[in-house]
């Protein structure tokens, strides 16, 4: 039974020049219609802008934490839930706002299904109100589908933008793993977390709008045309891989990774044809396939823990994923991404 007086959840806030978003954000987690004790700490990864000082002088009931040198995501959230005293981490984005009523039915949720894995909520777009997805399902190539059926809980993965997990799960699956960087983590976690026995579920109740691709460039569609960013991109596409390489059981990664490196350089390719520029071959692609192979033996130890951890059966493993390439669905429906 959670006493009044424990912390009951750790909102947990990665910032890097966030003081544009920052006070919807705090406001959205201040002004919740919860009864538990929350506390709210923020990682301050060597901002140039305003926020730190923003933080300390509007939000002193704020657990700032003010980095001088720029360590990445996966590091920033690592060091808040070292010294977070709730008995649930909810990670939060530093360019989402929470509706009012979600902690709330996280904790409900999480409490009375006495569930524990990891959780998340529906995801709005927060320029115009329309809903994103309630986690994702993935693709053979690990790129997010959004799911966006109300009967559809159990999912693939959910956005490290809202995400919810017990204290105890995270410390038994070890947080972030720190070489990722940024990028991908969450997909990492989660498939940690359904490798391992857990569950990954999205609630259809509450919600949080977000600031897409706000925090890290690129990554939305706009004007029915996606836009990414050449760090955006280089960076998911090589971790995507890692992960490929670290979760995919065998039968299936014999054949995937070896499809997965070939489309990578073709895609690449193709890229830098339409664009008429190498940049994007070089840079992303063929960038991703060079570092797997330098990587190869943080790899295999890697998926050598992975796979001794295993609880998942192959056939529950395939469930949490769609047969038609995302990438695929993207270029039919807006063509070329612009990268910038």
């Amino acid at each position: 039974m959670q006493s009044n007086n424990e912390i009951a959840v750790s909102v947990c806030i990665a910032n890097f020049n966030g003081d544009e978003t920052l006070r919807a954000c705090l406001n959205s987690v201040l002004h919740q219609t919860f009864d538990h004790r929350v506390e709210i700490i923020v990682h301050d990864d060597a901002s140039t802008d305003n926020s730190v000082e923003f933080i300390r002088t509007e939000y002193p009931q704020v657990t700032l934490i003010s980095n001088k040198k720029n360590v990445g995501f996966c590091i920033s959230n690592n060091r808040m839930v070292d010294v977070a005293k709730g008995k649930f981490i909810l990670l939060l984005n530093n360019d989402a706002a929470l509706r009012y009523d979600a902690l709330s039915q996280l904790y409900q949720y999480a409490t009375k299904q006495n569930f524990c894995g990891i959780l998340t909520l529906p995801q709005y777009n927060i320029k115009t109100g329309q809903l994103m997805d309630m986690g994702s399902l993935l693709d053979p190539f690990l790129n997010p589908v959004p799911n966006i059926n109300p009967t559809q809980h159990q999912v693939g993965m959910v956005m490290g933008a809202c995400l919810w997990v017990p204290q105890k799960l995270w410390t038994t699956l070890g947080g972030f793993p720190e070489w990722l960087g940024s990028l991908a983590e969450d997909m990492y976690l989660c498939l940690r977390a359904w490798n391992s026995g857990n569950e990954v579920r999205s609630l259809t109740q509450s919600g949080y709008d977000h600031h897409v691709g706000h925090s890290f460039g690129g990554g939305k569609i706009d004007n029915n045309k996606l836009h990414s960013s050449y760090r955006r991109r280089a960076m998911s596409e090589r971790n995507k891989t890692y992960i490929m390489a670290i979760f995919y059981p065998t039968p299936i990664l014999v054949t995937m990774l070896p499809i997965h490196l070939c489309f990578l350089l073709t895609e690449g390719l193709l890229l830098s044809i339409y664009l008429r520029n190498l940049r994007p071959w070089h840079e992303i692609y063929y960038a991703a396939v060079r570092d797997t192979v330098k990587q190869r033996k943080l790899l295999r130890i890697e998926r050598q823990k992975i796979q001794k951890e295993k609880h998942l059966s192959l056939l529950k493993w395939l469930r949490l994923f769609t047969p038609l390439p995302q990438k695929l669905k993207l270029l039919l429906r807006h063509g070329f991404p612009n990268v910038s």
